[in-house]
């Protein structure tokens, strides 16, 4: 059929700003309820953090690699009518990651009580019965501080108010560090229990205790990977906006909010085109849509200067290497930990210096999928936390020393020979962050999460500055991390109209 003679679609019309996790969640959800969708990427290709490279033949996730509540993406295809399983290829990770601490111990971490036991007994068998207390504990948080918690907007204090019985019992005030050496005496698996908030930008020392779910979330839900890497589920998720009628435009940057009757009334994109819309959502960086995209609107909750005064998150220095054999001895999911552990934490978020030594994780996708590499190749990704730019840092000059040092580090501990064997290499520093990703001090996870940038204290879904403007993403409720993330656009269906709503309204 000729398209000048369809129909015109009279659904309402939502901008959605950047393709991450967030956003795409976020475009599926008003599709499925009546919505018009556009979504507009700076970027040349969905993903935001969980972009795809492709160099020499090889592929690196550039983000997030593992998955830890499926159920969540199985939503969005059960939105459509659809299976995620005829979609998408996700393998349960057994165990999820092995640990090799500075001495080179080894220990493997999985769902399986009776191997973990196994493994704190040949650590530190008197640590058993506070692993017992742990796994109790850490379930309850869960089922308050996640399961009934995640979803659930924050812009009202009354939501916060009823909250805060809970987080005194189970003791939500305290530090996740502080409240796993209440149940272990060993070092080692002091770290092994308290690292997780650092998977979503948290420093174990400042975190609410709220983020010890995390132990029991991977244990209730897995941890998964998916066949073809995190571009496989971007893919698929864009395939479900486009089932709903919405569109994706990549390689274009939104340069404001507009604003009409002190409502969001759509984006002006760079190089002039706007953009009209019922309602605007917002996956861009908090920092970024508050101080950039609405810089023209006078604000009261988040100005410039609060925006300037919280604390981010840590940044990510990440070296993504291919080589041309195979490192079989080597996990999918690997920790390599340094020397120190609370000292290399307060350096990257304290005192905001560069250390000469540091904690890793390094990904081998191709020991599960080998089509992410040419025949008899393998592909790497190695992640080091680091300061955000508020350090100073200038990575122009320090980028390719600190990359050498992890190389030399890498080779001396868990892939001897290392250097000899690499074909194709690129890094990502703060500073990518920064410019490519638009984030706010080159934080690699928004907002740090601490108490008082928790929940209601975060940037709230429902905007406290812009009627019809709302918050997805990891700066705003309920955090950063692929859960937290699409959690954030769940949240939607709470505070957004359906769509026929809207469209009555209008015509009334």
């Amino acid at each position: 059929m000729d398209g000048t003679t369809l129909p015109l679609d009279h659904r309402p019309h939502a901008v959605v700003i950047g393709a991450g996790f967030g956003g795409l969640a976020a475009a599926i959800r008003l599709g499925a309820r009546g919505w018009r969708v556009t979504v507009v990427e700076k970027l040349d290709a969905p993903g935001g953090r969980a972009y795809v490279y492709r160099q020499d033949g090889f592929t690196f996730d550039a983000g997030p690699t593992i998955i830890t509540a499926p159920y969540l993406l199985e939503e969005l295809w059960a939105l459509a009518g659809q299976r995620m399983a005829d979609h998408l290829d996700l393998r349960a990770m057994n165990p999820f990651y092995q640990i090799r601490f500075d001495d080179g111990t080894v220990m493997n971490c999985s769902a399986d009580l009776d191997a973990t036991r196994a493994e704190i007994a040949r650590i530190a068998p008197e640590d058993l019965p506070g692993f017992a207390r742990f796994i109790a504990d850490s379930e309850k948080i869960f089922e308050v501080a996640f399961a009934k918690l995640a979803d659930q907007p924050f812009h009202q204090l009354s939501t916060l108010l009823r909250a805060v019985p809970d987080m005194l019992r189970l003791q939500g005030y305290r530090t996740v560090y502080s409240k796993v050496s209440d149940y272990f005496t060993n070092d080692k698996l002091r770290i092994a229990f308290s690292f997780h908030p650092l998977l979503i930008g948290g420093n174990p020392l400042n975190t609410t205790a709220y983020y010890c779910l995390i132990a029991h979330l991977e244990r209730l839900h897995g941890v998964h990977y998916a066949m073809g890497g995190m571009g496989a589920v971007v893919n698929g998720l864009v395939d479900l906006i486009h089932h709903f009628g919405g569109r994706l435009r990549t390689g274009v940057e939104v340069e404001q909010i507009t604003v009409r009757d002190g409502q969001a009334s759509g984006v002006r994109l760079a190089g002039g085109e706007t953009l009209a819309a019922d309602i605007v959502v917002s996956n861009a960086d908090v920092g970024w849509t508050y101080t950039k995209l609405l810089s023209e609107q006078k604000r009261r909750r988040w100005t410039d200067a609060k925006v300037a005064r919280a604390n981010y998150s840590m940044s990510l220095f990440v070296w993504y290497f291919g080589t041309n054999r195979r490192f079989d001895d080597v996990y999918h999911h690997t920790m390599v930990l340094g020397p120190r552990y609370q000292e290399l934490l307060t350096d990257i978020f304290k005192r905001k210096i560069l250390s000469e030594d540091f904690s890793l994780y390094l990904h081998r996708p191709t020991a599960t999928d080998p089509s992410l590499a040419p025949p008899g190749c393998d592909s790497f990704y190695v992640l080091s936390p680091v300061p955000h730019l508020g350090s100073g840092t200038d990575w122009a000059r320090h980028a390719e020393p600190y990359r050498a040092a992890i190389e030399k580090r890498l080779e001396e501990t868990v892939l001897p020979g290392l250097g000899a064997s690499l074909v194709t290499s690129r890094i990502l520093t703060p500073q990518d962050f920064r410019d490519r990703l638009l984030s706010v001090q080159g934080a690699a996870f928004s907002l740090e999460p601490q108490l008082f940038q928790s929940a209601w204290f975060r940037p709230h879904n429902v905007s406290e500055d812009l009627p019809g403007l709302f918050l997805v993403g990891a700066g705003t409720h309920p955090g950063a991390g692929v859960p937290g993330v699409v959690s954030s656009a769940r949240i939607l269906d709470q505070v957004v109209p359906h769509g026929s709503e809207v469209a009555r309204a209008r015509a009334d």
